[in-house]
């Protein structure tokens, strides 16, 4: 049985994989609900930049560890090395229920949602006995995109590689057009609404940007993407830390831009409290054709993203296959197409449980609490293994270090507090998520030391 991933990744792949990891629906409709909660264009612009720095922050502390330590697996080998298998494996098991197969599900019900109306019979709320027409719709999706990444190298990065393509050409075409030819108001960028008056009296502007910031973050979750792939890299030692820094760099940049196109095409007030913000702001520009237009780019970029995570996911259950016998059927590699072939499906069977079982926002907010928590563990990592083995090999030194990972883990810490607040059910599933994962890693261990004896 082959148990080796092959080394064939270059830095363009890699890239690619974190951009295409990184947009997906959020950067399209998060700004409606900043508007609403907010009214200050500048206000909101900063959270867009604070999120970019913490991302670029993030990915700075994921460059050094996956450069000193280029394995598949990502923060389950970060882990494992410096804490211990325990807190590996729990991340590893969050990562397949909450880390990847919770945001593919989002993902996938996201854009069945957006690509209703362009599918004729496909009505909101109907269903196919116990089942609505949009769950098997989305669970239809998942499993076209396992089928893709089951041929490997050749079909699945090729694919993700096209589809990012298309995505970044997509967002900077529409930036650019907004700027050119677009029915735009400069003026728009810098209106501030009543609102914000009225937040900033109430004492409730720190709240609001709270709340503002985790989202945000949200969607610059996937910043890490690369790193699961490391061991599969021809040079992960040098390009690892450049496809994390110039995928989210770029990653920033568009958002940034985006930001600026959605004020000027409709206001504050005209996106507040409106979910498809791209929409409203392309509908505002360039009349009903731009809002078809905008509409083909969000249902890309979804695919884009969830077809990134169908490949990321896989190579930390791969990973701890390899460490952990009972699992070993989950590091089999197909030597045709060099995909980890059960890992893949193992994906995919999660993720349709998942699609059926809440809401969208439900779905994010449960997966983005344990994103936040797996990777302020993993940045901590940076620091500590600097105290313990400062002899290990770092190709690539995060900069800025220690203040990178201490802003990094403390802002991360105050934005976990206020999820919590804010969505207690969903933060403590995340949390019971992580408990039955260790859980789970004492039954394995207890039946692992039994057979030994």
């Amino acid at each position: 049985m082959p148990t080796g991933l092959l080394r064939h990744l270059k830095l363009r792949s890699a890239t690619a994989l974190v951009v295409a990891n990184i947009i997906g629906a959020g950067i399209f409709t998060t700004t409606g609900f900043q508007a609403a909660d907010l009214g200050h264009p500048g206000t909101i612009y900063i959270l867009w930049a604070i999120g970019g720095v913490l991302a670029l922050a993030g990915a700075l502390c994921y460059a050094e560890l996956g450069a000193a330590m280029p394995e598949a697996g990502a923060e389950y080998v970060y882990l494992r090395e410096t804490y211990g298998p325990a807190l590996g494996f729990m991340s590893a098991f969050v990562s397949l229920v909450a880390g990847f197969s919770a945001p593919i599900a989002a993902a996938a019900k996201s854009l069945v949602r957006y690509a209703l109306p362009f599918v004729p019979g496909l009505a909101a709320g109907s269903t196919i006995g116990p089942l609505a027409v949009e769950h098997l719709v989305a669970i239809g999706v998942v499993w076209l995109l396992v089928a893709v990444h089951l041929r490997g190298f050749r079909g699945g990065f090729g694919f993700n590689d096209a589809m990012t393509l298309l995505k970044v050409a997509g967002v900077t075409g529409f930036i650019v057009a907004a700027f050119a030819v677009g029915r735009g108001e400069l003026e728009r960028v810098f209106e501030v609404s009543a609102r914000f008056a009225e937040v900033a009296a109430g004492g409730q502007l720190l709240p609001a940007m709270a709340t503002s910031l985790i989202f945000v973050m949200f969607c610059y979750s996937g910043w890490n993407a690369s790193a699961y792939v490391a061991s599969e890299m021809s040079d992960p030692q040098r390009d690892l830390p450049r496809s994390l820094l110039l995928g989210t760099a770029l990653v920033v940049a568009l958002y940034l831009g985006l930001n600026l196109v959605y004020f000027y095409g409709a206001g504050v007030d005209g996106l507040a409290g409106h979910v498809e913000v791209g929409q409203v702001a392309a509908r505002a520009l360039f009349g009903p054709v731009g809002t078809g237009l905008v509409t083909a780019i969000l249902c890309i970029s979804i695919l884009a993203s969830a077809s990134a995570m169908t490949i990321a996911g896989p190579r930390v259950y791969w990973a701890f296959g390899i460490d952990f016998p009972p699992l070993h059927g989950l590091a089999y590699v197909d030597k045709s197409t060099g995909a980890p072939s059960r890992s893949l499906l193992l994906q995919g069977v999660v993720t349709s449980a998942v699609i059926v079982s809440g809401r969208v926002d439900q779905i994010q907010q449960y997966a983005g609490f344990t994103l936040m928590l797996f990777a302020s563990l993993a940045v901590s990592c940076v620091i500590v293994l600097r105290v313990r083995r400062p002899d290990l090999a770092r190709p690539f030194r995060t900069w800025g270090y220690p203040v990178t990972p201490l802003v990094f883990l403390a802002v991360s810490a105050w934005m976990m507090i206020w999820a919590f607040q804010g969505r207690p059910m969903e933060s403590t599933l995340s949390l019971i998520t992580v408990a039955i994962g260790g859980v789970a890693f004492l039954f394995l261990s207890r039946g692992m030391v039994a057979r030994r004896r």
